[in-house]
């Protein structure tokens, strides 16, 4: 196949011009055919007398036309720019064996290789249609609520601030968030979930709209998604073309334009290696002079060895492997950018993880309990949720929050609340003062000093990673609690199946204190964990893992940012919430759901071991009928196998389009 199959220069076959327009696309399908009846006519005819020689010669002609039309456009095309590629090489061959006088084998060489493009076209179109697909989940109207009135419209004329009525079952026709009624929301086609997200409003719209960073998954909705059985009313929050869906297509196309490596290394051997073929073949011609042949056979050997060395599958070998990769993991609610990040990703064996928000839920939980002396544990947790109820701390609505969770009621009530600076606070419960806080404040209030066996305590919750907090009443201890920003329930599981995939250096690096970290990688199964790094340092850190043989990095993207942008491949999670995500990653994860991330790994993985195949199994194929065309092998088996083999390549790289999606399972 020619060179410019690649989906990275823009071509993509339209160079069929006005028959394109006119035939709907399948003029190289209908001249290929065409190609094959003269071809047929025109060589069994006269052989059986059903029409004249001259008749015949005349369908072998129209033969070397509708094969060779559209190969020589292409041609033509490359020769301009000064580029003598693969199409060249098929139309020297064919000219060839015109000129000694086998115009059937010609005509058979141009309409296997029409057949073999048509077809290519037609699988490649598969992998772009997977990716253009996504731009058609949008609806083209939406009923819009202005006012009074009601009405519909296109999208592209909705407005920032437009509320739009979405019935149930219909496609969301803009991203924005709920302001009235409950539903289930389909989202798989923009963040690949597999289960339907709950959706509710917002309790303040005004507040919404001016704080989008702060929406939840609850209320948060994107164009393209589909309506359960309930009925919604959205507020648009981005014109139509600025929807997550519509950057999704946009960077998808874009990443086409990005080369592999291996891509890379492909187009610069075909600009070695098409010349040398040129060469051998023209060395070839005149073997007769030292073999015993005649000028013509040399000449047919040389047309063959044409043949046999045009590097077609090589040439599509990678970029069909991508672009399916690609169009996969988009399907799956993964945006790659491109062929580097996809390609990187397969042979990495190192991965690093943001904590808060990444491994972990991001927001602090009551995890450990321990009352004292004769305090009871409902005693702890009601005089702890009285005072802390009046503070807007978020460690502090944390224990009110599943203080209410645990008991329902909270009977007791404070006043007099005070809040000690970087120490602690205190209010009065039921007459008595109560003091709530750090070590250090008991070691500075006057009154009873902070016992021994409290204080061990108290170290041991800390060295396992919890942020404690020491409650007094009056004269007497009521214990301590600790609180814990808690792992993702399926982070050890995730963990577990990236180390089955071939991961295995698993490490954590955090701003976080050393031991909530130790705690935290721990508890989810990985390696090492790196604490008490700012934002810098965790760039430096990434760097030196870089340099010893590249590494993953996986975070929110906003906060680690520049950490994911100096790794190998920087992995965001949420980013279909986060226009700071879409553009830094070079890879991410549309939901905030680490379960997504065994399928970038198993796909990158496989996309990585198809490419190696589709390489070698070309390169072979070119190894064995090079010698072989030397040796005597006619163009028309040669043609045959060339062409077989860039079908197998496309065919072999498609399979990445039934890429299974095997989600990990919650532990």
């Amino acid at each position: 196949m020619p060179e410019n199959h690649t989906p990275d220069d823009g071509h993509n076959h339209a160079h069929g011009g006005f028959l394109n327009r006119i035939l709907g696309g399948r003029a190289e399908v209908i001249f290929a055919v065409l190609c094959g009846i003269c071809l047929l006519l025109g060589w069994l005819g006269p052989k059986y007398g059903i029409m004249s020689e001259q008749f015949g010669f005349g369908l072998l002609l129209a033969a070397y036309f509708f094969g060779g039309y559209f190969t020589l456009r292409e041609a033509v095309e490359k020769i301009s720019k000064g580029q003598f590629q693969i199409d060249f090489l098929m139309l020297v061959a064919a000219s060839g064996a015109a000129i000694l006088g086998e115009w059937a084998e010609g005509a058979f060489l141009l309409f296997l290789f029409s057949v073999g493009h048509a077809l290519e076209n037609y699988a490649m179109g598969r992998a772009r249609n997977a990716v253009a697909a996504l731009a058609g989940l949008t609806p083209d109207e939406a009923l819009v609520r202005r006012g009074d009135k009601t009405e519909t419209v296109l999208i592209e004329n909705l407005l920032v601030g437009d509320i739009v009525v979405v019935r149930s079952n219909e496609r969301l026709p803009a991203d924005g968030f709920v302001v009235k009624g409950s539903s289930a929301v389909n989202q798989a086609p923009i963040t690949g979930e597999s289960a339907p997200v709950d959706k509710l409003p917002v309790d303040d719209p005004e507040f919404a709209a001016a704080n989008l960073d702060k929406l939840t998954p609850q209320t948060r909705v994107f164009a393209g998604s589909i309506n359960g059985s309930g009925s919604l009313d959205v507020q648009v929050t981005k014109l139509s073309g600025e929807s997550t869906l519509a950057r999704v297509v946009t960077l998808v196309a874009e990443a086409q334009t990005r080369q592999s490596p291996t891509q890379n290394f492909t187009k610069k051997f075909e600009k070695i290696f098409v010349p040398c073929v040129i060469a051998l073949a023209f060395v070839t011609s005149f073997s007769f002079l030292i073999l015993d042949e005649t000028a013509a056979q040399s000449f047919y050997r040389a047309m063959a060895v044409l043949v046999a060395a045009s590097p077609c599958a090589l040439a599509i070998a990678t970029p069909s492997a991508v672009l399916s990769g690609v169009a996969r993991a988009a399907r799956g609610g993964v945006l790659i950018k491109g062929g580097a990040p996809l390609e990187a990703m397969g042979h990495l064996d190192a991965i690093a993880f943001d904590k808060t928000g990444t491994l972990t839920i991001g927001e602090p939980h009551l995890v450990e309990i321990t009352p004292y002396g004769d305090a009871t544990e409902t005693e702890l947790l009601q005089v702890s949720a009285a005072v802390e109820m009046l503070s807007d701390h978020p460690l502090a609505q944390a224990v009110v929050r599943d203080v209410k969770d645990r008991l329902g009621d909270l009977p007791s009530e404070a006043s007099d609340f005070a809040n000690i600076i970087g120490q602690g606070v205190s209010a009065k419960v039921d007459g008595k003062v109560v003091h709530i806080g750090k070590t250090a404040l008991f070691e500075s209030v006057a009154g009873l000093p902070l016992p021994d066996d409290l204080r061990g305590t108290v170290e041991a919750m800390s060295q396992n990673g919890r942020t404690t907090m020491i409650v007094r009443s009056g004269d007497r201890y009521l214990g301590a609690i600790g609180l814990m920003d808690t792992p993702r329930e399926d982070a050890r599981s995730v963990i577990a199946a990236l180390r089955d995939l071939g991961l295995k250096r698993m490490m954590m690096i955090s701003g976080d204190n050393q031991n909530v970290a130790n705690a935290v990688a721990k508890e989810v199964g990985l390696d090492t964990a790196f604490g008490d790094l700012m934002p810098e340092d965790k760039v430096t850190k990434i760097a030196a893992l870089k340099a010893d043989g590249g590494v993953a990095m996986v975070g929110d993207g906003v906060n680690d940012a520049p950490a994911m942008a100096n790794a190998t491949v920087g992995i965001a999670m949420g980013a279909a919430g986060s226009d700071v995500a879409l553009e830094t990653a070079d890879i991410a994860l549309m939901a905030d759901d680490l379960q997504t991330l065994p399928f970038a790994v198993g796909l990158s993985r496989k996309t990585s071991r198809i490419i190696r195949l589709n390489l070698w199994f070309s390169l072979g194929v070119v190894a064995l009928l090079i010698p072989a065309t030397l040796f005597g092998l006619g163009i028309g088996p040669a043609v045959l196998v060339h062409e077989g083999s860039t079908l197998v390549v496309v065919a072999n790289a498609l399979r990445l389009l039934a890429f299974k999606d095997n989600r990990v399972k919650s532990a």
